[in-house]
């Protein structure tokens, strides 16, 4: 195996553990030789791969992001359905995955959102990034949604698209507090709401 192809494997591992692992405790409570030990990978090689934890945790919501924009992309580009199923098909995804207790690293917006916006510029940009590339995508639909005659909105796309995302992050977080599903199923009656549905 190619040196090259080693390192991407083995960055990837690491990666894939960290998020694994943060998405249940946080990025402040786990520490690099955790993350090895479980990727399997020697203690002394970490710098090998990022040059800080800094970096490091940048590089974890960066790798998030893509494999989230990527099943985000899969869901809204389906065109055997309308701009509003695409939506609701997106949301009805939200509501699978960024409920669970154990999310298995697919809640790291919301699982370190607030934690890591004082901790790092670096990694509050990476999150400011994805988030804002999650929304240009709802913003598309929903302005896809008024050119198929799927949905309606009493507001710009884009802000609409920034008010539920911020709704649905938002309600994630209190299903967290409450250990209950009732915050995303009212966030759902509201979306609909605001769509018109």
């Amino acid at each position: 195996m190619p040196v090259t192809t080693r390192t991407t494997d083995t960055r990837r591992s690491i990666l894939d553990t960290a998020q694994r692992i943060m998405a249940r405790k946080g990025y402040s409570a786990v520490g690099i030789n955790e993350v090895l030990a479980e990727a399997g990978v020697p203690k002394g090689s970490f710098y090998h791969y990022f040059a800080s934890k800094d970096a490091f945790g940048e590089a974890i919501l960066k790798s998030y992001f893509a494999d989230y924009l990527a099943d985000v992309d899969g869901i809204l580009a389906r065109s055997d359905q309308s701009a509003a199923e695409r939506l609701m098909a997106y949301w009805q995804q939200w509501r699978e995955t960024q409920s669970v207790e154990e999310c298995q690293g697919k809640c790291l917006a919301v699982k370190l959102g607030a934690e890591v916006a004082d901790l790092s510029e670096s990694m509050r940009l990476a999150l400011k990034e994805g988030t804002s590339a999650i929304v240009d995508r709802i913003a598309r639909t929903i302005a896809d949604g008024l050119e198929d005659g799927s949905l309606s909105v009493d507001a710009d796309p884009r802000d609409v698209a920034q008010a539920l995302y911020d709704m649905w992050l938002g309600a994630s977080v209190m299903c967290k507090i409450h250990r209950s599903l009732a915050p995303l199923d009212t966030v759902t009656a509201v979306t609909r709401g605001l769509l018109h549905l």
